[in-house]
């Protein structure tokens, strides 16, 4: 069984009904605060609960059968982890310092952590590598950066495999339409552009056209959540074949091509056939000019490659959007 915490959110959900369509017994942990009940596999045994909770967590690993665990319980707002970095450090950090440690009481060992490209704060280079040193700008990056260091040395002193995902900018809903994207508040740039091309919201604000690039607007690297969702399975394969010799390997998850802001708005244009308002507005502090991923390791080491192009993560979130205007 895999136990997947946070398994009601955005890119948690999507991972558990994969795992279910693939075979796996997934149980589901979660305390709803940003997740959607709805949104959880009716497959996967859910546990409304939280995780930094020690006897919740005493509860599941004596009660079932678990073999890895796959770890998104966080918050992810990097402007609130600015005015409330106590809160980050609690959640991110301590409540993977639960995990990790009833996990080796228990003698579990393998374990897929969701990590972020927050972790390397503001790259001065074309491609972001994992060799690049890690500089997180921001309370949330660092609270990922923490746990990653955490795994690194529990490797040393345990048998205990773990992979780190650093994403980029997750896209997308579910192909089928089954699964989609409801953040409140929503900080992400597709569902925005689209909440704004449905009436939501008067227009839709553009931080700075001044950049060194070529329209003058930021530059993100867009991957779609099941590509995401892949690259946690493939990653789960590799640990389960692991011998006693304990691994720790982080990898990007990304498109490895860029689009600029200005582009994204252009493109959920032509996806709807909606025109947007779009604001100018000074730029947000701390914001790089260009962030785009190598994958290169990820892809030689397990033969992950990204599927979706960025009309299709439009699409099958506007797709999601429009039979679901209000979210779950």
């Amino acid at each position: 069984m895999i136990l997947v915490t946070g398994g009601a959110g955005y890119i948690g959900s999507h991972v558990v009904k994969d795992l279910a369509d693939r075979g796996y017994s997934v149980i589901v942990i979660d305390n709803l605060s940003t997740g959607h009940l709805k949104a959880v596999d009716q497959r996967a045994i859910f546990i409304h609960g939280d995780v930094r909770d020690s006897k919740n967590l005493d509860n599941i690993f004596s009660s079932f059968p678990i073999e890895a665990v796959m770890h998104f319980a966080a918050n992810c707002l990097v402007g609130e982890s600015v005015r409330s970095p106590l809160k980050y450090y609690q959640n991110n950090v301590e409540t993977s310092l639960t995990l990790i440690q009833k996990m080796i009481d228990f003698h579990i060992n393998k374990f897929i952590f969701s990590s972020t490209c927050a972790t390397y704060g503001v790259p001065n280079c074309t491609f972001i590598h994992e060799t690049l040193p890690a500089n997180p700008i921001n309370p949330y990056g660092k609270s990922k950066l923490f746990v990653e260091s955490i795994l690194q040395d529990v490797s040393k002193s345990d048998p205990f495999h773990s992979v780190s995902l650093r994403y980029f900018n997750a896209a997308g809903c579910n192909e089928k339409g089954v699964l989609g994207e409801d953040h409140k508040p929503e900080t992400h740039l597709i569902p925005n552009v689209l909440n704004h091309l449905q009436g939501k919201t008067k227009c839709i604000e553009v931080f700075g056209n001044d950049y060194d690039t070529p329209d003058g607007t930021c530059i993100r690297d867009y991957i779609h959540v099941s590509d995401i969702s892949l690259a946690h399975i493939l990653a789960l394969e590799s640990l389960l074949k692991c011998s006693n010799h304990s691994l720790t390997e982080v990898f990007n998850v990304g498109n490895t091509r860029g689009f600029s802001v200005l582009e994204i708005i252009h493109k959920c244009e032509e996806v709807t056939g909606l025109k947007a308002t779009i604001k100018i507005s000074p730029r947000r502090q701390g914001d790089p000019p260009h962030l785009v991923a190598s994958s290169k390791k990820i892809q030689e080491f397990l033969g992950w490659m990204p599927r979706f192009s960025i009309e299709e993560m439009i699409q099958t979130a506007w797709n999601w959007k429009y039979k679901n205007p209000d979210g779950y």
